[in-house]
């Protein structure tokens, strides 16, 4: 009695597609539109948060001051990322 997994990305594309389609601003019915998106959203199991916790060691004093003004910089000199 496994739970179904899906794709959150495939979840996340169904649900805008019936939001484009269903949306009452652009001539939807708006009791239908919340209806299906409660449905939607209530079938996709909750992923966002079953990750393995991550603790990342942050150098501190002047290595991590050192650390901090490089990667400030490096941001700094990366090119944009707008076409």
């Amino acid at each position: 009695m496994g739970a179904v997994q899906r794709d959150p990305a495939t979840a996340r594309a169904a649900i805008r597609a019936f939001v484009r389609a269903n949306h009452p601003d652009v001539g939807g019915d708006p009791e239908l539109f919340a209806a299906g998106l409660a449905e939607l959203r209530g079938r996709r199991p909750c992923d966002r948060y079953d990750a393995p916790v991550v603790v990342v060691h942050r150098p501190r004093g002047i290595r991590g001051l050192v650390h901090r003004i490089r990667a400030r910089w490096m941001r700094r000199k990366r090119p944009p990322r707008v076409r």
